[in-house]
C-alpha cells in the first residue's frame, strides 16, 4: 500500500524552493541555517519540526543529519556555489544540496 503524503508536506513541498549561496548568506550571519544531509528527505525534516516531533529531530541531529550550518561547510559552498534547495520552518531556514542529475 502505497501511503499517500500528509497535506503538511504538501504544504512544504509547495514551499521549497531552488536558492543560491549569495541568498542565504544573511541567513548564514544569523545563524538560521540548517543543513540537511543528502540522504535524508528535506520535506520529511521540515514537516517533524514544523510538527514538534523532537524525538525525530534528535536522533537526525545525534546522526549529523541535520545540523547547523557550520562555518567550514558556508566557505565549502562560496567556492563550489552548488544548486540548493530550501524550505522555511520559522524561526530556521532548512537547506540541502541538489542531487546532481
Amino acid at each position: 500500500m502505497i501511503e499517500e503524503p500528509s497535506t503538511l508536506y504538501a504544504k512544504l513541498l509547495g514551499e521549497t524552493a531552488s536558492i543560491t549561496w549569495k541568498e542565504l548568506e544573511p541567513f548564514f550571519a544569523k545563524g538560521a541555517l540548517l543543513w540537511v544531509e543528502q540522504s535524508l528527505d528535506l520535506i520529511a525534516a521540515a514537516e517533524a519540526m514544523a510538527q514538534d516531533e523532537g524525538h525525530k529531530v534528535a536522533a537526525w541531529l545525534a546522526e549529523d543529519k541535520l545540523a547547523k550550518l557550520s562555518a567550514t561547510q558556508a566557505l565549502d559552498l562560496v567556492e563550489r556555489n552548488p544548486e540548493m534547495w530550501a524550505v522555511v520552518v520559522k524561526p530556521w531556514i532548512l537547506v540541502q544540496e541538489r542531487a546532481s542529475a
